[in-house]
């Protein structure tokens, strides 16, 4: 049975990187509609708010549970909401001064900063297997990729929207490892929601700066039909569900093991322009497609918390 959990709930961060494969497309097209860090913060407390009506129905639905945190705890929270706000400012901000082979970087980026941190912060141990794994991921990635983007377009256009996207790879990964233990010493719907929650001021603030800079009150940023929409996916399955599926990962499996499931959003997110878009996919996606898949098996194999063994 443990060996079944181990891979029934590593398939979280999977559902994750699907829910966000289209999230850059929707995005994308909303910055039209609303600025980057306004939808950031409108997606967020969205995100945050559904997170803590889960919270409530769980604590209701089980009369052993409970939603408390012991307020030294507190700052840990805070700590995460601080990586969250980085991330969405950052990562919302670059994809709006870049190019899509430029936001290609997040994909590529945030694993290996992920396996990084969780070795040098948390002694995760970056076997062969599992180096093995990730290459293999890496190089499906970039042979999908190469189909689709002019990936010579990465050196050249906006190199602030490539650093702020380099940033939100960095802050995203501080996320995911920093999170590690408060997710093992409550829960990942605990550790989602009170992250969530408290990056939602952080970006209020960020927001009301760029809507001055931008010379526009909050009256003027028209929220309709197709804004609602956006904002609503972006919230409800890119940040609530995904956020949630993300950390539900992390109580069972490394976050070195996790993060490698990241290399499937820009297979989903080309398929889902295919599909709903037209849009044509290169020769090479299937093959690229192929290695991802090999990649995250490899990796999957893994068994045991990745942690190096005292001496």
């Amino acid at each position: 049975m443990t060996g079944l959990r181990h891979y029934a709930f590593a398939l979280g961060p999977l559902a994750a990187a699907a829910l966000w494969g289209g999230m850059y497309v929707v995005s994308k097209w909303s910055f039209a509609l609303v600025p980057p860090v306004t939808l950031g913060f409108c997606r967020v407390a969205l995100g945050g708010a559904a997170l803590w009506l889960g919270l409530r129905a769980v604590t209701l639905l089980r009369p052993g549970s409970h939603s408390g945190v012991d307020r030294a705890d507190w700052p840990a929270f805070v700590e995460l909401g601080g990586w969250v706000a980085l991330t969405i400012a950052t990562q919302f901000l670059g994809t709006d001064l870049t190019n899509a082979s430029q936001g290609s970087l997040l994909t590529v980026l945030t694993p290996v900063f992920v396996v990084v941190l969780g070795a040098a912060l948390l002694g995760e141990r970056v076997t062969r297997l599992k180096a093995a794994g990730i290459g293999l991921a890496a190089a499906g990635t970039v042979v999908v990729l190469a189909g689709q983007y002019d990936l010579a377009a990465i050196t050249s256009g906006n190199a602030v929207g490539v650093g702020l996207l380099v940033l939100a790879s960095l802050a995203w990964a501080g996320y995911t490892v920093r999170g590690v233990a408060v997710v093992r010493r409550y829960s990942a719907l605990t550790a989602a929601t009170y992250s969530t929650l408290a990056a939602v001021p952080m970006l209020g603030l960020l927001a009301a700066v760029e809507l001055w800079y931008l010379g526009r009150g909050v009256g003027a940023v028209a929220l309709g039909s197709e804004a609602v929409l956006a904002v609503a996916y972006l919230g409800l399955a890119a940040t609530a569900a995904a956020w949630y599926l993300w950390y539900k990962g992390l109580e069972f499996v490394p976050s070195g093991t996790v993060a490698v499931f990241f290399f499937v959003q820009p297979v989903v997110g080309i398929a889902l322009g295919a599909a709903l878009l037209g849009e044509q996919v290169a020769p090479g996606f299937l093959a690229g497609g192929a290695l991802i898949g090999a990649g995250v098996w490899v990796v999957s194999r893994e068994r045991g918390d990745g942690r190096r063994t005292s001496r």
